[in-house]
């Protein structure tokens, strides 16, 4: 009998005598020891999806008990942009304020979000491509979210939203969870300093960058956010063939300019929503 052979028939007597004894086969690859020692040096990130669970739980032993939770969309965005505009956007922002406060993680970031009746359809949801939600499984989806991080440990719960249907369900959310969760260790907090786009453009004003409204859902603001994190995510290689690499009337070229005013923008917005997550949780991490 080889090897490959003989190690089969044990796995299959284990689970037959496990089963006989009316118990379950534990598996250890699905049960490790949750104090075991963390094997190789940690990856260095913020993001909740990039790190092991081993890395998680360290990060939280040494103070990140702060965890971003953002919401973005699946929407139209106008003939230039990725449908994931407010996603692309919030890759960059949520890692500025988590870095900025230096005891934060984010959670992934929630694509799926209200964007208009789905039948008959209406508002973004007219255009090929978007992905809606109702308000009510968007309320749900948050709160599942929310009450999963409590369970890990997290003391403070920070919602962020990039896009304006966002802003009312992750509200009540929030209102909803402090009420509920009053007394215990773990708050949660809707920041709506963060979504303040037409302070963003007042702020690109002071600048120098001077905008005409072109009537479609793009601006300068969106556009040099979103080259920080991929240039492919505004069509820079085909706008820049048909000679349009503009929006609102501001030229888009050369890129390095844009991107590093778009820089400039996530640090902008960074600075503004730490702050207002610190007067909410009552002062400095």
């Amino acid at each position: 009998m080889c090897a490959q052979t003989r190690f089969a028939v044990v796995l299959l007597l284990t689970w037959f005598v496990s089963t006989a004894a009316g118990q379950a086969p534990v598996s250890k690859a699905l049960n490790p020891d949750p104090n075991m020692v963390r094997p190789i040096d940690a990856y260095d990130s913020v993001f909740l999806e990039e790190l092991t669970w081993l890395e998680v739980r360290d990060a939280m032993r040494a103070g990140k008990t702060t965890v971003l939770v953002a919401t973005g969309g699946i929407e139209q965005n106008g003939p230039y942009l990725a449908l994931g505009k407010h996603n692309y956007v919030l890759r960059a922002t949520t890692e500025a304020i988590a870095r900025k406060l230096g005891d934060a993680l984010v959670a992934p970031i929630v694509p799926f979000v209200p964007e208009g009746d789905i039948d008959p359809p209406s508002s973004h949801m007219r255009y090929p491509g978007t992905i809606s939600v109702t308000a009510d499984t968007f309320r749900r989806l948050l709160g599942d979210i929310a009450s999963s991080l409590k369970t890990h440990g997290f003391r403070r719960i920070i919602l962020l939203a990039d896009s304006g249907g966002n802003t009312e369900g992750m509200k009540q959310v929030a209102g909803e969870l402090s009420a509920k969760w009053a007394g215990g260790k773990t708050t949660i907090h809707y920041i709506p300093e963060y979504y303040d786009y037409p302070g963003l453009t007042r702020w690109l004003a002071s600048q120098g960058i001077q905008q005409v409204d072109e009537g479609f859902h793009d601006d300068y603001g969106m556009s040099s956010q979103m080259m920080t994190v991929n240039p492919n995510t505004v069509r820079m290689r085909q706008r820049m063939a048909k000679g349009n690499f503009s929006i609102n009337g501001v030229n888009l070229a050369p890129a390095e300019k844009t991107v590093e005013m778009g820089k400039r923008a996530i640090d902008y917005r960074a600075t503004l929503t730490v702050r207002a997550i610190q007067k909410a949780v009552g002062g400095a991490p």
